[in-house]
């Protein structure tokens, strides 16, 4: 059982030391806003790495069910899509806490919290897309389309339209002297929290796409047997 289950094991104990020594590690203060935000780091851009992963990986299903229509493709593309739009609107969520404090709003109108904000509305319109439609064939073949247009969206968005304008994020023009941290900041003390932070929570991602999957391949048991 622990060689089947290891890798959900793997991500409880990940997040429980995230969770703990994230609080406790010592982080770099860069300037007196900044103090102990910084923590927020291990879990507001963990989000977003573990929301290109998931939505990934639901890419992938979609082509493959272009290739080979059959329903289990479909299902495993449209779980790791709720579940990585799941974990885009907690990067959201993070980072408007994180951006109160930062930069005195949670929403500041800047070029990445825009971009993600668009980014997450095109996904909301996946599933209304699906919900529109009646026949499973259909909503297999339009929804796999609109995947694929939905995840190469997410570069644009996130990527590259907030580096040519000016953000408050690193990265973006004018972006010098800007108290949020880049790859310098992040020093070996962090890392040693972050990496584990974004493994943990991709394991617990692909876990509850997992059960969605489950229930989706019993739902359409059950029917069929109907």
């Amino acid at each position: 059982m622990i060689r089947k289950y290891w890798w959900k094991i793997l991500s409880l104990l990940l997040l429980v030391y995230t969770c703990t020594y994230g609080f406790y590690v010592k982080v770099p203060r860069l300037d007196d806003r900044m103090k102990e935000s910084i923590r927020n780091f291990f879990f507001h851009v963990p989000m977003w790495f573990t929301m290109m992963i998931l939505l990934l990986v639901s890419l992938i299903y979609s082509i493959r069910y272009l290739r080979n229509p059959i329903a289990k493709n479909d299902h495993y593309a449209v779980a790791f899509a709720v579940t990585g739009v799941i974990y885009g609107m907690l990067g959201l969520v993070t980072g408007a806490i994180w951006a109160n404090y930062q930069w005195g709003s949670p929403w500041s109108g800047d070029p990445k919290q825009n971009g993600a904000a668009i980014a997450m509305l095109i996904y909301l319109a996946y599933f209304v897309l699906r919900g529109s439609l009646k026949e499973d064939d259909k909503k297999g073949r339009i929804g796999a389309v609109y995947n694929i247009f939905a995840f190469f969206m997410l570069f644009p968005t996130l990527w590259i339209l907030p580096r040519l304008t000016e953000s408050l994020h690193p990265g973006g023009q004018g972006a010098e002297g800007n108290p949020g941290i880049n790859g310098k900041d992040m020093d070996a003390q962090m890392r040693v929290v972050f990496y584990p932070a974004v493994i943990g929570w991709t394991l617990l991602g692909t876990w509850i796409s997992t059960l969605q999957i489950r229930f989706s391949l019993l739902k359409d048991k059950l029917e069929n047997n109907d």
